[in-house]
């Protein structure tokens, strides 16, 4: 048994229709006091939080609403989030939304409780001091940000950095699938897939895996790829949504301690460069990767070809293979465009793509297979 350590979000709270008395639900751990709440426009606008909103009001909460996040936040929005906030006074930061929410709401938890400049926050524990209380509320199944100590921004015009620290686990984590609802189907499919790709590259990854986080990863996997179809064909099914909201939190659960790898690094320079929704870049380069991976990976992936497909027969390589290729099957029944060429990508665009994945090295390190730059452009050139 290898040594190991697991951290995860002191408390989860997993109920439909919980989202509607947050402010009661909030009371009983935390002093009604100034609560900030970080969310995009799209979903003030449609009222979706409305209840939340006026339950946190109805219990004493004295609420401040950011709705200025957008995908992938820049630098300069989680400071001026976060100067908002100071301004106000906040004591409490509930993310209510999306991964890119849930991202800022932790960033700007740690900005408030200290004077360290986001600029010092970059890679692996750098964050000092503590940060003040802070609850996630996801509203997609997809990043796992509820319950992970990541948070990702956009640095300069294309590059994203990580930062990761303790201090970013939040205090609470509330689960309500009704929020999810209603997605339209390209993004119930994309961050469906996001999520599968974290329990993927939690179960392989080849520094901090863990037999817990190995646990989590193949129940996530189980359910994810169980119900993506599901709920992509109708989005108004409440069980398929609470199935893929669970798979996301303990994807995100399995990635927060046994980190994702070479699936992420060369999906970020395809946001960063091309502005495509995270998840849908994680499924361009999702059978590529793994296909590179193979020599390596193999007996991992006929691990998982186990749960996937449990009738599957013959050597390791044989299940690896079939588990491969049933992942793309999956991801081509959800019918979004899956070459890079669909999204304006050209050959030419391909050395540059290459040249920032190999930046991701926090990233990189973790591949069951070590990757080049050659190895990177060969990817790019098969997916295109």
């Amino acid at each position: 048994m290898p040594s190991f350590s697991f951290q995860t979000v002191p408390h989860l709270v997993m109920e439909r229709g919980v989202s509607a008395r947050l402010g009661a639900l909030l009371a009983q751990r935390f002093r009604p006091g100034r609560a900030c709440v970080i969310t995009d426009a799209f979903l003030v606008r449609s009222g979706l939080l409305t209840p939340s909103l006026q339950s946190l009001r109805s219990a004493g909460f004295e609420v401040q609403v950011i709705d200025d996040v957008q995908a992938d936040p820049p630098d300069h929005v989680v400071e001026a989030v976060t100067a908002r906030a100071r301004e106000f006074g906040a004591e409490l930061v509930i993310g209510l939304g999306g991964g890119s929410s849930m991202d800022v709401a932790k960033l700007v938890a740690v900005l408030l409780a200290g004077r360290q400049p986001l600029a010092e926050m970059y890679g692996l524990d750098k964050v000092q001091g503590e940060r003040v209380q802070l609850v996630q509320v996801p509203t997609t199944a997809g990043t796992g940000s509820e319950v992970t100590a990541v948070a990702i921004v956009t640095t300069g015009t294309t590059t994203k950095s990580g930062i990761v620290a303790r201090q970013l686990y939040a205090d609470m984590a509330v689960l309500d699938a009704t929020l999810t609802v209603g997605l339209p189907a390209a993004i119930t499919a994309a961050t469906g897939i996001d999520a599968m790709v974290h329990a993927i590259e939690a179960y392989t990854s080849l520094h901090l895996k863990n037999p817990v986080s190995d646990q989590l990863a193949i129940s996530a996997l189980r359910l994810l790829s169980g119900h993506l179809l599901r709920v992509c064909a109708d989005g108004q099914d409440v069980d398929a949504r609470e199935a893929m909201l669970l798979g996301a939190m303990q994807a995100g659960q399995a990635f927060a301690n046994a980190p994702v790898a070479a699936v992420h690094a060369l999906a970020y320079p395809l946001g960063g460069r091309f502005h495509l929704p995270h998840g849908l870049s994680n499924a361009l380069v999702l059978a590529p990767v793994l296909r590179f991976n193979v020599e390596a990976a193999a007996p991992l992936y006929a691990q998982l070809a186990q749960v996937l497909l449990p009738h599957a027969v013959g050597s390791e390589s044989d299940k690896a293979t079939a588990f491969i290729a049933h992942l793309e099957s999956l991801l081509a029944a959800t019918h979004l465009p899956l070459r890079l060429r669909d999204h304006g990508i050209g050959s030419n665009d391909l050395p540059m793509l290459a040249a920032d994945a190999m930046l991701q090295t926090r990233l990189l390190n973790n591949n069951p297979r070590e990757l080049g730059l050659a190895d990177a452009l060969a990817i790019y050139q098969s997916a295109l």
